[in-house]
């Protein structure tokens, strides 16, 4: 008699879609699907989305990847759910939403950020590992206490990204502990939340939820989810993590030394430590693997830029895009592998929403400059994977990160996918790149779910298992050489251009 195959099911809520994906106990990747997510910027530096299109997002792509992966929803044997860090959802208590959820790229709470960090600095880094700035849950707590008092009086339960997803799904109410780092509200000691940072920004500890692993399983698919969205009701479900720890995780990254790139929504770059390494304004996480830590420091925009480029250099007079999104990023990558390196002196800085590592000025702008008449459309498609090549050296190079601290690179997120760009990296980084065969947060949810339900004896077997380098890319020495006199003129012009983007900000020019 033979033993069914069964499947697991991870999803990663993104910025900008969510993806969901079926992979086999051996790591096999049987099919994927994704469905788009609107961000809403109502002022400059606000970025806002509304938690009830996650979920409809959710039953849009499940069915659309159990179809492609020719399976039945009785085959999912677990689910797991990875979301962005610092993304609150804040409901009352009937369960409805209070607002929209601010995102991490959100810069609204500036002042209230600079306010804690003078008031209670210190207790904060050692409390919660990480220094305030406005991408952490605390300070924009603070902002919305000050400026929507009335929604705030209204709060009954706080979720995170990825928990206020599951709750859609199984009605369960828990975090895991990185995201309560995340939210820069934890007592690392204990592994909980902290009631004196709690107290700093005068938050009720009792709307925040209760912390389990990343792989055990609080809930199961209600029958109302199963009914949205395809699945069969009471299929175990993990509490899952942020995207960032789920995709390190899935990487492969277990060891200390081991990093990764991510060119996602953002540029993301981690590295994989023993015990927490606390060196803000770099960032610091738990692992998955109990005891272990990573750093993770990064920039506002990367395919968030790509995006931009895309719709406003490549779309027609009516605003629309021709041919379907991947055939024009598709287009738009061959334009790039045709211009040669160094843009024929074209230089983009990628702060479209300010910035955050290594300068954390959200008054930063972005721009393109060594502009001439010989440049053509492939040339700032080219300088803008360059461009953000040039801000994770500049990550890299900080003093915070220490270069020489990483033994390898894996790169991660959809930019990954581009060879032309991940060459790019190689070369401006003067490393080599290791490009895992799968290497999103959806997959490693995957992992997660099955170390939950038990087709993996532990997370280290699950990744032994399951994770393989697809490609690798040396850096060519000539290019590197180049790349290194560009990147050197990119450090002045920023250097030279940020006091005119505080100017404009100062004037309100918008």
């Amino acid at each position: 008699m033979t033993t069914e195959q069964t499947y697991l099911l991870g999803v990663d809520l993104g910025s900008g879609s969510l993806k969901a994906s079926v992979i086999t106990s051996e790591g096999v990747v049987s099919g994927d699907a994704s469905a788009p997510m609107s961000t809403a910027h109502p002022k400059l530096g606000w970025a806002e989305q509304n938690p009830e299109d996650w979920y409809r997002a959710f039953c849009s792509a499940v069915p659309t990847v159990l179809h492609r992966s020719e399976i039945t929803a009785d085959r999912i044997s677990g689910i797991g759910i990875s979301g962005g860090a610092h993304i609150q959802v804040l409901t009352d208590e009937q369960g409805e939403v209070v607002r929209p959820a601010i995102l991490w790229s959100d810069q609204r709470s500036a002042a209230e950020a600079s306010e804690l960090h003078e008031l209670a600095g210190e207790l904060i880094i050692r409390s919660s590992l990480n220094r305030v700035n406005p991408t952490w849950t605390l300070p924009q707590l603070l902002w919305l206490k000050r400026h929507e008092p009335d929604n705030i009086a209204r709060v009954h339960r706080l979720f995170l990204s990825k928990d206020y997803l599951r709750y859609r799904v199984t009605g369960d109410w828990h975090t895991d502990f990185s995201d309560v780092v995340g939210a820069l509200m934890a007592d690392a000691q204990h592994g909980g939340w902290s009631q004196e940072l709690c107290d700093l920004v005068g938050w009720r500890s009792e709307t925040l939820p209760p912390v389990a692993k990343p792989t055990d399983v609080v809930g199961a698919v209600s029958a109302r989810a199963a009914q949205d969205a395809g699945l069969v009701a009471g299929t175990p479900v993990v509490t899952g993590s942020n995207d960032t720890t789920v995709e390190l995780f899935g990487a492969g990254a277990l060891n200390a030394g081991q990093g990764a790139i991510k060119l996602a929504t953002a540029a993301v770059l981690y590295r994989t430590t023993e015990g927490p390494v606390v060196s803000p304004p770099v960032s610091c996480y738990p692992h998955i693997l109990p005891g272990m830590y990573y750093t993770a420091t990064g920039t506002n925009s990367c395919a968030s830029a790509h995006r931009w480029l895309r719709d406003e250099f490549f779309s027609r007079y009516d605003g629309t895009i021709s041919g379907t999104n991947s055939d024009t990023f598709s287009t738009m990558d061959r334009m790039a592998s045709a211009i040669p390196p160094g843009s024929e002196g074209l230089i983009f800085h990628p702060y479209l929403q300010g910035e955050r590592g290594p300068y954390w000025d959200p008054r930063l702008r972005a721009d393109f400059i060594g502009i001439t008449m010989q440049h053509g459309r492939g040339h700032f498609v080219r300088a803008l994977y360059e461009g953000i090549a040039f801000s994770v050296r500049d990550l890299l190079e900080s003093s915070e990160v220490r270069r020489d601290a990483f033994g390898e690179i894996r790169l991660l997120g959809g930019g990954a996918r581009s060879s032309t760009w991940r060459q790019i990296i190689s070369d401006v980084l003067g490393m080599e790149v290791l490009l895992p065969k799968y290497g999103d947060a959806s997959f490693g949810a995957g992992l997660l779910a099955g170390v939950g339900v038990g087709s993996f004896a532990s997370e280290r077997e699950a990744i032994e298992r399951c994770v393989h380098v697809l490609d690798h890319c040396t850096p060519n020495t000539e290019r590197h050489v180049l790349y290194s006199q560009l990147f050197s003129l990119y450090k002045d012009a920023q250097a030279a251009l940020a006091p005119i983007s505080h100017k404009l900000h100062d004037l309100g020019v918008y």
